[in-house]
């Protein structure tokens, strides 16, 4: 039987998706719940697969990755394995943060965090453009954010 969320659960899931470092304490207290029952909800969470991990997001322009690209991607050829292939090399290059097949123009979306323009060139030159059946390449390079979150909102659900 599928585990549901309920409001409680809800409300743990959005406190975590704010701070993921929150104690368990501090969740039961905005809750008016002791530790045990918030606690045990926490890892239910995680073993039902709600809670995939927990991460630190880092400042990319504190760090030096000031450019954000997104590539749409056409593939020549559409098989199954080509397809397989292509998202295996995709994973290698760690300027590429999300890869995501899509319905639409492109058959991929990718999205690349490196430092400058020059770096994208490079990716584009040494990486993107030696992968074979690589059909049409679209780069749209972002400007500045207007959103920027992780957070699901829960509670229309």
């Amino acid at each position: 039987m599928e585990y549901r969320l309920d409001k409680t659960d809800k409300a743990i899931l959005q406190m975590l998706q704010h701070n993921s470092n929150r104690t368990t304490k501090s969740i039961a207290e905005e809750l008016g719940m002791s530790t045990t029952p918030i606690f045990e909800r926490i890892k239910k969470l995680e073993k039902e697969g709600y809670i995939d991990k927990y991460v630190a997001l880092l400042n990319n322009k504190k760090i030096g990755l000031k450019q954000i690209v997104f590539i749409g991607i056409t593939l020549k050829g559409h098989t199954r394995s080509y397809l397989e292939k292509f998202v295996k090399t995709i994973n290698g290059f760690p300027e590429v943060v999300e890869c995501h097949r899509v319905a639409g123009n492109f058959d991929y979306l990718l999205k690349l965090v490196v430092e400058d323009v020059e770096a994208y060139e490079r990716f584009i030159l040494t990486k993107l453009t030696l992968i074979s059946d690589l059909g049409s390449v679209q780069s749209y390079i972002a400007l500045s954010k207007g959103k920027d979150t992780n957070e699901l909102d829960l509670a229309h659900l």
